[in-house]
């Protein structure tokens, strides 16, 4: 396998042969103004509602677009994408790259044990994990809209029944409504405590666990060459413009997922609406219903580096962004840059 190098050479091929596949399914690029400026660190990207595809932000327009008017849609993967995770733990990132494997290994189990710390101690994990949902809100048709303000969830008996696929896992059976509604009420506070600390998840964590949070990041952000830094600059060049979006759709299950988005920094990235678990569905039911939300006139590109997303890309006639090394996410962000994308 060759190695991965990043020159301007191999971005232009890397966009050349990009253009070429869009070509090819009938995607076309529109004219190409100004890079945009760069975002407010934290802040996530506003999208005026009536700015064009290459447009530069409206300053005087705070309003998101409504999904219907979103033109451009990017459907990243998650782990080995966007992240480095489980090939940590597995040892081929290190294997792959040349680096310390018993470093890589001690990294990932660190970042796994904060991973399902925050799903099991914030977010419910516990309660949630036999009661999987592909999308937040998929169980608010149950919440009865109650004050959660002084509510205790620890008493208010909730328990994942016994075999709880099969009354959480999309079969149509479903529980009693106290129980429905208890679960809507999880996934509800686990909405607002991820909208309330997207962008500080310090906040959410506090100390000792915040300074540990913060060695991890930097001792893995070495490790990695600083892949994560150019993920996020992909996804910030992408939420700068208007009319387009951050959708993500993971294997991890959603609550892990939350917590992953979180303690990477990616929640200024990725509203919670747009996070898609394809845990129990698969990807290719995900972006069905990511397509039957933002409309046929969008455009989909996918970004990822497994076979069930290409796989399901090339099925739907969606150009893909193969992500297997560090050169992969500069030439994007080259080719988002000079709006080819």
């Amino acid at each position: 396998e060759l190695p991965c190098i990043y020159n301007e050479a191999t971005a232009a091929l890397r966009i050349i042969l990009y253009v070429f596949v869009c070509e090819t399914v009938e995607y076309h690029a529109p004219p190409s103004p100004p890079t945009p400026g760069k975002e407010q660190e934290g802040a996530p990207a506003r999208r005026g509602s009536d700015g064009k595809l290459r447009g530069r932000k409206r300053a005087n327009d705070p309003a998101p677009p409504l999904d219907s008017d979103i033109e451009r849609v990017f459907i990243w993967d998650l782990d080995e994408t966007i992240i480095i995770f489980h090939s940590l733990l597995t040892g081929s990132f290190s294997t792959r790259f040349s680096k310390d494997s018993a470093k890589a290994v001690s990294l990932g189990l660190w970042m796994e044990e904060m991973i399902f710390n925050l799903a099991d101690s914030r977010l419910f994990f516990n309660d949630l994990e036999e009661c999987d949902q592909v999308h937040i809100d998929d169980v608010a048709s149950d919440d009865n809209g109650q004050d959660l303000s002084t509510y205790n969830f620890g008493t208010d008996g909730f328990q994942s029944p016994a075999g709880g696929g099969a009354l959480c896992l999309g079969s149509g059976v479903h529980g009693g409504v106290d129980w429905m509604r208890k679960l809507a009420f999880r996934y509800r506070r686990v909405k607002e405590i991820y909208n309330t600390f997207k962008n500080n998840v310090g906040g959410l964590l506090g100390s000792p666990k915040r300074e540990e949070w913060l060695q991890l990041r930097r001792e893995m952000e070495v490790l990695t060459d600083l892949w994560l830094t150019h993920a996020l600059k992909a996804l910030a060049l992408i939420n700068s413009r208007p009319n387009c979006v951050n959708v993500m759709v993971t294997t991890t299950q959603l609550i892990p997922a939350l917590s992953k988005v979180l303690l990477y920094g990616l929640g200024g990235a990725f509203p919670i609406e747009n996070i898609y678990s394809a845990t129990k569905t698969g990807k290719e039911s995900c972006f069905e219903r990511v397509a039957q939300r933002f409309g046929r006139r969008a455009v989909y590109v996918v970004i990822g580096d497994g076979v069930e997303e290409e796989t399901v890309a090339k099925k739907k006639n969606m150009p893909f962004w193969r992500v297997t090394c560090r050169a992969d996410l500069e030439a994007l962000s080259h080719a988002l840059e000079l709006d080819y994308l």
